[in-house]
């Protein structure tokens, strides 16, 4: 493994204050941000997916030097005491659309205030869902590659596929083979845009299991979706609620049930992104429990709040709840819950696409025209432990894996990241068990003005984060740097693809066929 970190920089230093956050720019650099090269955290409790222990953690170089009991250091080691907190890997968002262009507006989040809120909350990886441009990948690709020039911390891509020919299945080649993308996304809804038919999804499905790329889908039935919106403006009901009541759980779970038995029949794994009702949950149960390699991934929006705020009599307030799938009923959370804990759900997202409230307002009139999306990237670890650990839920190490440890398997980047061990990058927090967090507008990092999370209050909170070797998040302080943001690339054919040739074979030997028969003539 190599290590590499970062350490130009340039003239004089100019800082800009917003809030909490301390901006430095990319011009000219940041001369009192120069990241400490060696770091001993000491005698905090180490947690993996897999274990955990008393120990210390060395960092040199944005490496993972060792981590055991008692390390002793010189004196040009930064040492932090982390007694009686834990010391985890940062969290990985598997899920996110910064600096994102949809329904006539722009993501109000880029790749710069977006990770920044990202760091303070303990996450210091993404993986965003890059868009093709005019259905081309390699032009999308080269477009969200200068998006993330400004990038403070490390992301990857996924890669939405929104149409399909034979120039469409060349750059899946190319995106896998050279561009380190191990996963396209494919939208069953959003008709008119985004959306595609069984035929292309087949098309899609049988091109990722040939490259060993992992084929995701945004499960909702685009054509029931868009009766129901019909529906509803004929009710005259074009409120935020609209939204919700247009897209019921039964066109998730009956288009999470089609992407399944689909990828059943190609025989090729299968992740179902922001999994938010029971109707979708029990497809993804009844599969895994029949052998078949599906991932579920629930957002935190899901597992955390309902719909109620949706029917708010304030538009701002109902508007920015507004996401798709939408966010259900009470009980559909504390079923996503309970799959999570259990593992039927395997890792948490948070699906983050922030629009400010003018944006939101672009629907004030009629639900369909309200910008779809949520913030979620800051909050989803303390929220994560305060609603899953501090209950009981599951375990700290559970934790780990849920927010981190699964999304670097499945994306084929573990032990690099997800994990705390010897030659894993320097991606860690520390979380105090006994400190509290609040939730706020005012306070986050995000660039919108509102959150649909205001006012929750919850225990345990990440008091430091480290990027790479840097420290980034310490006393309430944020100290990052456009620029400084490295792009992982992701290899194929993850642990998903193990023993897919042998079930292939198994499947060929069953049919028995083609039956060899003799024809007879029949003589006149």
């Amino acid at each position: 493994m190599s290590a590499t970190l970062d350490l130009e920089y340039y003239g004089p230093t100019s800082h800009f204050r917003d809030g909490n956050l301390l901006f430095c720019t990319a011009e000219y650099g940041c001369l009192d941000f120069v990241p400490s090269p060696k770091i001993l955290i000491k005698g905090g409790t180490v947690v993996n997916a897999h274990h955990h222990e008393v120990a210390d953690v060395y960092i040199e170089d944005g490496i993972i030097i060792a981590v055991q009991p008692n390390i002793n250091v010189s004196d040009d080691v930064r040492v932090i005491d982390a007694t009686g907190k834990y010391v985890m890997p940062g969290g990985i968002d598997p899920h996110t659309h910064l600096e994102m262009e949809f329904m006539g507006t722009e993501a109000i989040d880029d790749f710069f205030s977006g990770q920044a809120a990202a760091l303070s909350g303990g996450t210091t990886m993404h993986i965003d869902f890059v868009l093709p441009v005019n259905g081309s990948l390699s032009a999308g690709f080269e477009a969200y590659s200068r998006k993330a020039e400004k990038s403070c911390m490390d992301y990857g891509f996924h890669m939405a596929i929104t149409k399909w020919d034979d120039d469409v299945a060349r750059d899946m080649d190319i995106m896998v083979k050279e561009r380190g993308i191990n996963s396209f996304k494919f939208f069953m809804a959003y008709k008119g845009s985004f959306m595609i038919n069984d035929e292309l999804l087949l098309e899609g499905f049988k091109k990722c299991k040939s490259l060993g790329a992992l084929a995701q889908v945004h499960a909702e039935n685009g054509d029931g979706v868009a009766e129901g919106q019909r529906r509803m403006i004929e009710l005259g009901i074009m409120g935020p609620e609209g939204h919700a009541l247009s897209r019921p759980p039964l066109l998730e779970g009956e288009a999470t049930a089609r992407a399944i038995r689909l990828a059943a029949f190609v025989n090729t794994p299968l992740y179902v992104v922001h999994v938010m009702s029971i109707d979708a949950l029990e497809e993804i149960a009844q599969a895994r429990k029949s052998g078949q390699r599906v991932i579920g991934e629930p957002v935190v929006s899901g597992l955390v709040l309902d719909e109620s705020k949706l029917w708010d009599p304030d538009f701002i307030t109902a508007a920015k709840y507004v996401m798709s799938p939408p966010i259900r009923k009470s009980g559909h959370d504390k079923a996503l819950q309970g799959a999570l804990s259990s593992g039927i759900l395997q890792l948490v997202g948070t699906d983050h696409c922030t629009f400010n409230s003018a944006q939101k307002a672009m629907g004030i009139h009629d639900f369909r025209k309200i910008p779809n999306g949520v913030n979620g990237i800051e909050e989803r670890m303390h929220l994560v432990w305060d609603l899953m650990v501090e209950t009981g839920q599951i375990s700290a190490s559970d934790f780990v894996r849920i927010t981190s440890t699964a999304c670097a398997q499945i994306f084929n980047i573990y032990p690099r990241k997800g994990a705390i061990l010897t030659g894993s990058d320097a991606d860690i927090i520390i979380l105090n068990p006994n400190s509290s967090f609040q939730i706020n507008a005012e306070s986050h990092h995000s660039r919108t003005d509102t959150n649909v999370y205001e006012g929750k209050r919850g225990k345990g909170k990440i008091e430091v984060t480290i990027s790479r070797g840097r420290i980034v998040w310490e006393n309430g302080e944020l100290k990052v740097e456009p620029g400084t943001g490295r792009y992982v690339p992701m290899p194929p054919f993850s642990y998903l693809f193990d023993g897919i040739d042998k079930m292939d074979s198994a499947y060929y030997s069953s049919l028995h066929a083609p039956v060899q028969r003799m024809i007879k003539t029949v003589e006149s």
